[in-house]
């Protein structure tokens, strides 16, 4: 099983390669699997390097909140 956590865009350079943001985490994937265009503040799911689908903003961001109440009941011992 995969589990792919919505990245944010943050650049974009000439050889199609973007940086992306996944909770704090920075990191580049290629977009080369892509065939719609990528702009700079839109959210990605990446998988092993690549980014894989463009994703809606507002799934994106609700996605994150649960990755992210998941994270804090883990560190809280209630998972």
């Amino acid at each position: 099983m995969c589990l792919s956590i919505p990245s944010k865009v943050v650049e974009i350079d000439d050889n199609n390669v973007a940086t992306v943001e996944t909770l704090g985490v920075t990191r580049k994937v290629s977009l080369d699997l892509i065939s719609e265009e990528v702009k700079v503040g839109e959210y990605v799911l990446i998988h092993v390097g690549y980014a894989m689908q463009k994703i809606d903003t507002n799934f994106a961001l609700e996605s994150l909140e649960v990755y992210r109440q998941i994270a804090d009941d883990m560190s809280d011992g209630k998972i």
